[in-house]
């Protein structure tokens, strides 16, 4: 039998007893409304903030103002007061004192900047992927998670699917024997971004210096802000720092893979402005414990191996067989054509939804109940972002992610910040 959830009641009143025993500390009695903050209100934004009004969403930033009138309107037809707004999210977190926590959803090269300087004043941060836009952010990030214990959340939303959940039974039920290699197809690209003219001032509304963020300052040129940054390497990281951690996700849980050890990237010749048309990622996973070593290989632009299926898919390779599946998909392939397969009794619980993870654990009190905390999701977004590393850097590099140094490429682990943004 399922054990029944906790009332309020009941956990008010395991909350005045425990007191300093929990995860992180609360200034007031646990609410059944949070107060939340939204910071990037647009495209994924637009979509977080939809996965928390179940809570009240009290104030609102964006660079944009015709963005953030849009992001009050969303707000206010789902029946709440009008929102407090703010150009500048430092500001923001000056001012709004009662929060709960946090949603970042700006482009990928300030996500570091908010969720860290949320975190240094104690709030539960949900983020959007990738987690950050080097490698050496991904690390105090999940530093400063460790340090605040409060609920956080990468946005991998497919992590909290019912068929992901299958997809790892299977594999640790040994349906395919040991698997040795797997491959990701996506078929997606952002790519070839090239900055174009500049132009004396930003279009009405947008604050192109606060857009800039931490990163150094530039004039304005189009074909950036709103939906192409993620074709440049000043802001985004192209196919692969988009999409694999929805796709590799699945792999690193399946297997409980940590960092590689060695990785190697191919892909068109590298442009300094903007991210490649395609790429062929293979990262080193060493046998640990009872696992085997393990290759991953990342395939995006159109390129997949000759034996693929089909794009958009994972290829499981294992002794006994392969496993190819989607985001909503699995189909069980044996080497042995006489040999049966059944699927075990499901052994992980379904999610109440990639938000509500979040949103619950800060209710309860646990900093432990994200499934895509940062203590997981740090570690695969650097896994993710060390391609782009190994790339750059000319097709291959060893990790020792002890000390967090590569063979080459160190130049490409994190950039300097403009002053007045690490906050």
């Amino acid at each position: 039998m399922s054990t029944p959830r906790p009332t309020r009641r009941t956990v008010l009143r395991g909350a005045t007893a425990l007191g300093a025993s929990l995860p992180f500390v609360r200034t007031g009695p646990l609410r059944d409304r949070l107060q939340l903050a939204a910071v990037g209100v647009a495209n994924r934004g637009a979509a977080n903030i939809a996965g928390v009004l179940s809570h009240d969403v009290v104030a609102l930033s964006d660079v944009d103002s015709n963005m953030l009138a849009r992001g009050v309107g969303q707000v206010e037809r789902a029946e709440q007061p009008t929102p407090r707004t703010y150009a500048d999210w430092r500001e923001l977190l000056d001012r709004e004192k009662d929060l709960d926590g946090i949603v970042v959803s700006t482009p990928d090269h300030t996500h570091a900047a908010v969720a860290r300087a949320a975190l240094r004043r104690g709030l539960p941060v949900y983020c959007e992927k990738p987690l950050t836009r080097t490698v050496a952010e991904c690390r105090e990030l999940q530093a400063l998670a460790r340090k605040a214990k409060v609920p956080t959340q990468m946005g991998t939303q497919i992590h909290s699917g019912d068929n992901y959940r299958r997809v790892v039974e299977a594999i640790r039920a040994g349906a395919i024997g040991d698997v040795h290699t797997v491959h990701v197809i996506c078929s997606k690209t952002w790519s070839n971004g090239r900055f174009g003219e500049e132009k004396p001032s930003a279009p009405e509304g947008l604050d192109w210096d606060l857009w800039l963020g931490p990163t150094p300052e530039r004039a304005y040129s189009e074909g950036i802000h709103p939906a192409s940054w993620r074709k440049f390497w000043a802001f985004g990281s192209g196919t692969v720092g988009d999409m694999a951690c929805h796709w590799v996700d699945l792999v690193h849980w399946a297997l409980d893979l940590g960092v590689p050890k060695t990785i190697e990237a191919e892909g068109p010749e590298i442009h300094p402005d903007g991210t490649p048309e395609w790429l062929h990622v293979r990262w080193g996973h060493p046998a640990e414990g009872e696992r085997g070593a393990v290759d991953v290989h990342w395939w995006d632009g159109g390129m997949k191996p000759e034996f693929a299926p089909k794009s958009d898919c994972h290829v499981f390779l294992g002794t006994r067989g392969r496993i190819v599946s989607t985001y909503g998909s699995m189909e069980v392939e044996l080497a042995d054509p006489d040999a049966l397969w059944t699927p075990p009794e499901p052994s992980i619980a379904s999610s109440p939804g990639h938000h509500a993870e979040w949103l619950q654990a800060i209710q309860w009190g646990n900093a432990d109940d994200p499934l895509c905390r940062f203590d997981y999701a740090a570690p695969l977004t650097e896994t993710v972002l060390l391609a782009t590393v190994a790339y750059r850097a000319g097709g291959k590099l060893t990790w020792d992610a002890a000390t967090g140094t590569p063979s080459s490429g160190a130049e490409f682990l994190e950039e300097e910040e403009r002053d007045g943004w690490n906050v």
